[in-house]
């Protein structure tokens, strides 16, 4: 099975307004609401691409009854946390002139939350994989992504981080199964900016070095780079698409990753499927499914 963790996973209210103006009484021309957070992202592409997952993390008040409803009504397996105090967040995106959001906070997970999470943790078995994603709320420690490795060390699981700077930094130790940072975060890690594919490949092989036992580096229009266990090294180019919304890209070409791995065992044809299946959802509003992907994989 696999498993993935949102640690506050949200609803995404996004409106188009013409010609927004601060200070105003201002009307949509359209909206629309979706489930937000990339554990919970990826749990959905999964799901559109026939792979099974249960998203694990915590929910509060009429938001999360809802996040829940939405992502049961999409196929997809949960199992939250219900907090007492607090209501999952609200993420509003305006797309005018310019595109402005204003995020959340979040409600408050409290001690007795963060151990009812590890009990479920402990559920995993030998051969699962679990995907780790995105920020930690202030309400939680900020090494919770390590504590989470260390307390699954002895088991045989894949684990997946898609973090940026020391949170995923600091996981390395544990030997996370695969680590997914843009090239933008990569060179954030080492205080440079780098330049061109050598310097990609070169300091995604320094985070090998210090544990991970794959790195995917997205590069946007760019494509992926992958730098494997078995010393092989890929550059994959996407298809080419009109940018619509990349909101959700790079969870899309986490779940892809997997879907392929999946399938075949074999790393090209993961980062393949990861190409296609993140550039699918950048083509769209929301996130592919497996026909916008099957498309895109049929002129790669």
């Amino acid at each position: 099975m696999i498993y993935t963790v949102t640690f506050s996973p949200c609803l995404d209210y996004a409106v188009k307004v013409d010609n927004f103006t601060v200070g105003t009484i201002n009307r949509t021309e359209s909206e629309e609401i979706f489930p937000g957070g990339k554990g919970i992202n990826v749990s959905i592409v999964l799901q559109n691409l026939g792979i099974e997952s249960t998203a694990l993390g915590f929910i509060g008040g009429f938001t999360g009854v809802q996040i829940e409803k939405v992502l049961k009504n999409r196929g997809c397996q949960t199992d939250f946390i219900e907090v007492e105090k607090g209501f999952s967040r609200i993420n509003v995106q305006i797309i005018s002139n310019e595109e402005s959001n204003i995020n959340g906070q979040g409600c408050f997970i409290s001690e007795q939350n963060i151990a009812a999470l590890f009990a479920k943790l402990d559920s995993l078995k030998d051969g699962d994989m679990l995907v780790l994603a995105g920020s930690i709320p202030h309400t939680l420690p900020s090494d919770i992504y390590e504590k989470i490795m260390e307390h699954l060390q002895n088991k045989q699981i894949r684990i997946i981080v898609d973090a940026t700077r020391d949170l995923l930094l600091n996981v390395l130790e544990f030997h996370p199964f695969l680590v997914k940072p843009n090239h933008h975060e990569l060179g954030e890690m080492f205080h440079t900016t780098l330049k061109d594919d050598d310097e990609i490949i070169e300091h995604a092989e320094k985070l090998k070095k210090m544990g991970a036992q794959n790195v995917l580096v997205s590069m946007a229009e760019e494509g992926a780079i992958l730098v494997s266990d078995d010393g092989q090294v890929c550059k994959m180019t996407p298809p080419k698409g009109k940018l619509v919304n990349s909101v959700g890209a790079g969870d899309s070409m986490v779940a892809g990753f997997i879907t392929g791995y999946q399938k075949t065992k074999d790393y090209k044809e993961a980062l393949k499927m990861g190409i296609a299946t993140g550039s699918a959802s950048a083509f769209l509003p929301w996130l592919a499914d497996m026909k916008d992907v099957e498309k895109l994989l049929a002129v790669m």
